[in-house]
C-alpha cells in the first residue's frame, strides 16, 4: 500500500492527567489536534517556544507516549500498538539529552549494537563489529572509541553515539528532537551536514524539531510552527521565513541574531505582551488571542482553523 507521504499525522492529541483535587483530574492538553505530513526523503521542521508540545509530537508520533486520540499512519498503513513493533526498525528518534539517553554501564560499541541485537541483524560476531565501526566512520566516530564507555565522551561525541544508534537499523524516518541544540555551533554546523549527507545517502526523513530558526531553515524543506499544542502556521521553509502570515510566527522571526550589524539595526523586533497561557487552562477560541496584538472578538469565540494563504502556505489565523 503506497502513498505519496511516508507519514501522516491527523488530529494528534496528547492529554496528560494531573491532580488537581482529591478525586479531581484535568487534562492538560500538551498536543491538541496536530496534523501534517511528511514525503520520503523530505525534512519538516517544527519549531515554538518551550513547553509549546514539540518533543510530545514527536514522542506520540512514535508511540513513546500513548496518543489520547488521532491517527498515524506509515506509508498509508494506519499504525496501532499492535503493529507498532513491525514499524519500530523504519521510525528511530535522536533525542534531545546525549547525557540521559545513553545508558552509563555500556560501551560504545554495545550502545550501538543494541538496535541490531533485537531486530538480529547480523549472522555472526564479525558482522556484527563491522556494521557497528561502520555506523561509527559514518556518524565521525574513531574505531577506538568502541570499547569506551559514554561519561567519557564530550556532548558532541554522545550526540554521534546516539545518531549511530537511530541509524543502526536503516530507518526510513527520524524524529531528531533538539539534536544540535546541546552542542557547540561548529559542532552543530559539522552534525547539520551529517545529517544532510545521510539523507542524500540513505534517503532518510527527518522530522526536525528545534530551537534554532537559523539551523531549521538551512535543514527543512517545510516548516510548521506550534504554539500551545496546536500547529499555527505551515509552509515551504523559505516561504514561512521570509512572509510568515500568523502574528506568532513574525514574533518568532524577529528575534532571529541577525549576523549583519546594518541590517540588525534597521530589523525591528516585535515583543509579546503577557505570558504563555497554562496548556491546562486555555483562553476560549485562538490560543494565541491573550498575546496577539491584532485580536478581536471573533478571536475569542472561534479558533482559528489552518487556511491554504496560497501556494501550500497554510496559517491558523483570522485577521491575516
Amino acid at each position: 500500500m503506497s502513498s505519496e507521504y511516508l507519514i501522516e499525522v491527523e488530529d494528534l492529541k496528547q492529554y496528560f492527567p494531573i491532580k488537581t483535587g482529591f478525586f479531581k483530574t484535568t487534562p492538560l492538553k500538551a498536543v491538541d489536534g496536530v496534523s501534517f505530513a511528511v514525503k520520503p526523503g523530505e525534512t519538516l521542521g517544527l519549531v515554538g517556544e518551550s513547553g509549546c508540545g514539540k518533543t510530545t509530537v514527536g514522542r506520540s508520533l512514535l508511540r513513546l507516549y500513548e496518543p489520547t486520540a488521532g491517527t498515524v499512519k506509515f506509508n498509508g498503513e494506519v499504525i496501532t500498538a499492535k503493529n507498532m513493533k513491525d514499524h519500530r526498525k523504519e521510525m528511530q528518534m535522536v533525542f534531545q539529552d546525549p547525557y540521559s539517553s545513553l545508558n552509563p554501564r555500556m560501551t560504545v560499541e554495545d550502545i550501538i549494537g543494541e538496535p541490531l541485537d533485537v531486530h538480529k541483524m547480523y549472522s555472526n560476531k564479525s558482522e556484527r563489529r563491522e556494521k557497528i565501526l561502520h555506523l561509527m566512520e559514518l556518524v565521525g566516530l574513531n574505531a577506538e572509541h568502541a570499547t569506551r564507555y559514554a561519561h567519557e565522551f564530550s556532548g558532541g561525541q554522545r550526540q554521534r553515539i546516539g545518531i549511530a544508534r537511530a541509524l543502526a537499523v536503516n530507518p526510513q524516518f527520524i524524529v531528531c528532537d533538539e539534536a544540535v541544540s546541546a552542542l557547540d555551533v561548529s559542532i552543530q554546523a559539522q552534525v547539520i551536514n551529517m545529517f544532510e549527507d545521510l539523507q542524500e545517502k540513505l534517503g532518510v526523513a527527518y522530522l526536525f524539531i528545534a530551537h534554532d530558526l537559523l539551523v531549521v531553515r538551512h535543514i527543512s524543506n517545510r516548516i510548521a510552527v506550534m504554539y500551545l499544542g496546536k500547529i499555527v502556521e505551515i509552509g515551504d521553509a523559505d516561504e514561512v521565513y521570509d512572509h510568515p502570515v500568523h502574528p506568532y510566527t513574525e514574533s518568532l522571526l524577529s528575534a532571529v541574531p541577525i549576523p549583519d550589524p546594518v541590517i540588525a539595526k534597521q530589523s525591528k523586533r516585535i515583543v509579546l505582551s503577557g505570558d504563555v497561557p497554562s496548556p491546562m487552562n486555555m483562553p476560549t477560541g485562538c490560543a494565541f488571542r491573550t498575546r496577539c496584538r491584532f485580536a478581536t472578538d471573533k478571536c475569542a469565540e472561534a479558533a482559528p482553523v489552518l487556511a491554504d494563504k496560497g501556494g501550500g502556505h497554510l496559517a491558523a489565523c483570522h485577521n491575516r
